[in-house]
């Protein structure tokens, strides 16, 4: 853990509180360090040992959030839009913070997991193409997927002037509209999957992001919910997954 932070800071990054309101409860003596009164503002609090509570009620402090939200259509990918509600909109007020941001894009029309949260660098640690952190995804076409669209997704794609990367393409089930395939990202072209079922002249009907590295979408979160993700699943979200490297 970094350096100490201030306890004014500390308290406020937690997102609950604005900075001077944490600075009026402080000198009102509403908040306690390891259950001792603190006036002070520029106070020390180590996030990893010291205990805080504001107004009695205990803060679980952390430097950063990390939210999987499962996003509804209609819904953009962005911290604020003038016209359409976004992820961000979408958090509820106990997990709100300063700075929130999803890591990474759905088109507004694509459902599923959005991993939202305020720490840039792990956001660009994980988006980064030189990761390989592979984003996978359910899609239902209105065709059938041949062979011949799975080898010519693991090959890679020409769509417009852009070459894909390698993609993983597997047929999972079919229904009346058409065939659902699994497709496993390493890159995150613009309406990359769309395109890249355009090439064989099939049409997206429906698409959803089930998994991001190794961590899978809760099955039991709603769309237009999200929750923390726990230390393990965050360390899920950043592995590779070499089974779909050659």
């Amino acid at each position: 853990m970094a350096k100490k932070q201030r306890l004014d800071k500390a308290i406020a990054m937690q997102g609950s509180l604005s900075r001077s309101e944490v600075k009026t409860l402080i000198r009102k003596g509403a908040v306690t360090v390891n259950g001792q009164v603190v006036k002070n503002a520029d106070f020390g609090v180590d996030f990893d040992s010291d205990t805080v509570a504001v107004q009695g009620k205990e803060l679980s402090l952390s430097m950063h959030i990390y939210l999987m939200l499962n996003k509804p259509k209609g819904v953009v990918s962005a911290s604020e839009d003038k016209k359409l509600p976004t992820v961000v909109d979408l958090i509820p007020k106990e997990l709100w913070r300063k700075g929130l941001f999803p890591a990474g894009r759905l088109d507004k029309d694509t459902t599923g997991f959005v991993l939202i949260t305020d720490d840039g660098e792990f956001a660009h640690d994980i988006l980064s193409p030189k990761k390989h952190i592979s984003k996978t995804y359910h899609a239902l076409v209105n065709g059938t997927i041949t062979d011949e669209m799975v080898e010519g997704f693991a090959k890679g794609v020409t769509i417009g002037e852009d070459f894909t990367l390698p993609a993983s393409l597997k047929k999972i089930s079919s229904e009346e509209q058409g065939d659902w395939g699994e497709v496993i990202l390493k890159e995150g072209m613009y309406h990359q999957i769309k395109r890249m079922f355009g090439a064989y002249g099939l049409k997206v009907l429906e698409l959803k992001r089930v998994q991001m590295g190794k961590l899978p979408l809760d099955p039991n979160l709603e769309e237009g919910k999200c929750r923390e993700l726990t230390a393990e699943e965050l360390r899920l979200v950043s592995t590779r997954d070499k089974s779909t490297e050659e």
